[in-house]
Formats: C-alpha cells, sequence, structure tokens
C-alpha cells in the first residue's frame, strides 16, 4: 500500500526502515503518547521487530509515514471484532522533528479515506491523552468529532487521566 500526502507517502514498512525508525520513534515526548507498547528508549531491535509484525499482518493495517526513504512516523489501524465490527481504532505519531508542519493531518485524512474504502467500516475512533491536546486538533482538522470523555480511562507514568474520545463517522 502506498498513499501520497503531499511530498510524502504512507506506506509498508521495508527491511531498510530500522534505523530511521528507531531514530524518530526513540523520543519520551513520542513514546508518552502511546501505548505502554510502545517502548522507551526505542532501540534498532525495537524497530525490527515492528517491522517484521506490522509486514505480517494480513491484512496489513500498520504503515509507516515516510519522507524520502526515512521513515519518521506511523499510522495504523485496529480493526475490532464481533459486535464492534465495523469499527476500527486509529494511532499515528511523528518523531519530533516533523511535528507542527501538518504531516499528521494529511496522513490521518489519507488513511480515514483508505479505511472506509478497503474495509467494511462505519466508525472509526482514536482516544488521545488528556495532556495531548495538539493530537486532538490533528484529529478535529483532519474531520474527526469530539464524542466523549472517558473520565480516568487511561494510567500512565503513574497517572490515571481521562481520555478524549474523536470519531469519524460514514454512514
Amino acid at each position: 500500500m502506498q498513499l501520497d500526502i503531499g511530498s510524502r507517502q504512507i506506506r509498508s514498512y521495508r527491511d531498510g526502515d530500522a534505523e530511521s525508525l528507531a531514530r524518530n520513534a526513540n523520543s519520551r515526548n513520542v513514546s508518552r503518547n502511546m501505548r505502554d507498547s510502545f517502548p522507551y528508549p526505542y532501540r534498532r531491535s525495537d524497530a525490527r521487530a515492528w517491522i517484521d509484525f506490522a509486514t505480517a499482518q494480513s491484512p496489513r493495517t500498520n504503515f509507516a509515514i515516510a519522507d524520502g526513504s526515512e521513515v519518521i512516523g506511523g499510522i495504523g489501524l485496529v480493526l475490532q471484532s464481533d459486535v464492534n465490527r465495523r469499527s476500527a481504532e486509529i494511532g499515528y505519531w511523528l518523531g519530533e522533528p516533523h511535528w507542527g508542519q501538518g504531516i499528521a493531518t494529511a496522513a490521518l485524512q489519507a488513511m480515514t479515506d483508505w479505511a472506509f474504502a478497503e474495509f467494511d467500516l462505519v466508525r472509526i475512533y482514536a482516544e488521545v491523552f488528556e495532556w495531548n491536546p495538539a493530537s486532538g486538533r490533528v484529529l478535529e482538522k483532519a474531520g474527526y468529532e469530539l464524542e466523549a470523555r472517558l473520565r480516568k480511562s487511561i494510567t500512565k507514568e503513574g497517572q490515571t487521566v481521562d481520555a478524549l474520545l474523536y470519531v469519524m463517522i460514514r454512514d
């Protein structure tokens, strides 16, 4: 899969991506807004394990955000099952040097359009840690709406905080 987002792209991970993936992911400011499974420090071995996981998926739902041959971030879906089978959770991150340039918004818009076209989805949602209003702005700029505040639903780094639930609905 490859989606162009301006001069950058969303694409499948490649064997040579481990070094740039590790370099851009290795940030406490990135990891503190991610699930605990996103390590910090983020080593090359973590990048290699992620690339192996993402490229073995069927269907593939996790992709690199790339600038040329450099992986500068990631974006992916968690397809839900059973009674939630027409829903997916979306998540994304960018390395700090790439923040504030509109890359995340463009990637989110492109990935959302692709997901609705590729899968039988009517709902895509994202949870944002309450201390990360920039991620909420990215979602809003991409057309997502704030649906709910999930009180005290996230525990990260010893703090239990609210999650803000953003959603895009397509009938």
